[in-house]
């Protein structure tokens, strides 16, 4: 769940699919949950004054938006102090002491692994992922240009997430991390995507399979005593190698995110696949504290039940002690849709929904957030 995620978005031609999956039933809207909590993504916005944030943030509050996960990096320019990147303005320390006078908990939202600073690409070559044909994603991105991803096992990739991601983490007065984009290339994209791209993904294929860089198979080799392009057969069906790009990403975020955020004293959390596999995301083991799975359903070409049914799946592969917010992609909800998943969702375990994004939300999706 995009140069920001609505490029990619827009790009399929999706937004309308959920839509026409569902026919509202009247006595199920009689049983809509009211105190579950939520969350909405928001892009920083910089034409509004001090005055238009927090009555921003106050309408949200009033709506029963308890939680605001703040776009702070999208992959080239930062909106927070960051001497590692290009910081485009720093709105993020001017909308802090903002939400919170308005009862607002503020979440630095930022995307990891790709990077589409032209800068690093031509300095830093190989930092980014190699697919099996042997392409490198800064070169040859993956079904649109800003799939740059980098690689989770090169060491000068980990120190530079590490230092994004304590930069961030030592604000003054933020409540959290966000950590979007933290995985690998979709090596097979959800069904609704795949016809809006021409491509049939029946299997795993080279050109969407990563990661086969230098880090990666040396560390695989060490490992095992084999290289995946040379001692596996077929590379996408073995065991072995599928899990060690499910470990690199996971060390990543159990080793060095996870401390960096908590050692700053903040609250950590994840935008995730539903997919994971697709994406060598094995979420339920990061040590983290909040997830946020991308339950987008139309994606997945299946009606709103689906996303009840994805919560409890989750909700039992991840500990109590760990919360599921449940990521709502508001183009394809209805607002009679979005009361009923609400509800179904609180019923199926999940801590509260998130709302994808403030600027899909029409004045009949906020009538309907009691």
């Amino acid at each position: 769940m995009t140069v920001n995620r609505r490029d990619f978005i827009k790009k399929t031609g999706i937004l309308g699919i959920g839509s026409l999956v569902f026919t509202l039933l009247p006595s199920q809207a009689a049983y809509f949950y009211t105190g579950t909590n939520r969350w909405i993504w928001m892009h920083p916005d910089r034409t509004l004054t001090d005055d238009a944030w927090l009555n921003r943030f106050t309408e949200l509050k009033n709506h029963g938006i308890n939680g605001v996960l703040f776009m702070v990096y999208g992959s080239h320019k930062a909106y927070y102090k960051n001497p590692q990147l290009p910081v485009e303005e720093d709105i993020l320390n001017r909308v802090i002491p903002l939400a919170a006078k308005a009862g607002i908990e503020l979440h630095g939202w930022m995307w990891t692994m790709p990077n589409n600073n032209p800068d690093y690409a031509r300095d830093h070559p190989d930092w980014f992922v190699v697919n099996r044909e042997g392409q490198p994603a800064h070169t040859h991105p993956a079904y649109v240009g800003y799939y740059k991803f980098m690689c989770p096992n090169h060491p000068e990739v980990r120190d530079f997430l590490h230092k994004n991601v304590s930069f961030l983490a030592s604000i003054e007065g933020l409540a959290g991390v966000h950590l979007d984009y933290i995985r690998m290339p979709d090596v097979i994209l959800a069904e609704a995507l795949q016809p809006k791209y021409n491509i049939v993904q029946d299997k795993e294929y080279p050109a969407y399979d990563y990661c086969y860089c230098p880090n990666c198979r040396r560390r695989f080799r060490e490992l095992t005593g084999k290289d995946p392009l040379i001692d596996l057969p077929d590379p996408a069906s073995d065991k072995e190698w599928r899990q060690f790009r499910f470990d690199s990403v996971t060390s990543l975020v159990n080793e060095v995110l996870a401390p960096a955020i908590h050692t700053a004293g903040k609250t950590a959390s994840a935008a995730v696949f539903p997919n994971y596999d697709s994406v060598r995301q094995e979420w339920m083991r990061w040590e983290l504290d909040t997830f946020f799975p991308m339950l987008y359903h139309n994606f997945y070409n299946a009606d709103i039940h689906w996303i009840e049914k994805q919560i409890r799946r989750f909700r039992k592969a991840v500990p109590e002690s760990k919360q599921i917010y449940a990521g709502l992609f508001i183009p394809a909800l209805t607002p009679e849709e979005l009361e009923i998943v609400e509800n179904q969702c609180h019923s199926a375990g999940a801590a509260g929904v998130s709302l994808f994004d403030f600027n899909a939300m029409t004045n009949a999706h906020w009538d309907v957030l009691h």
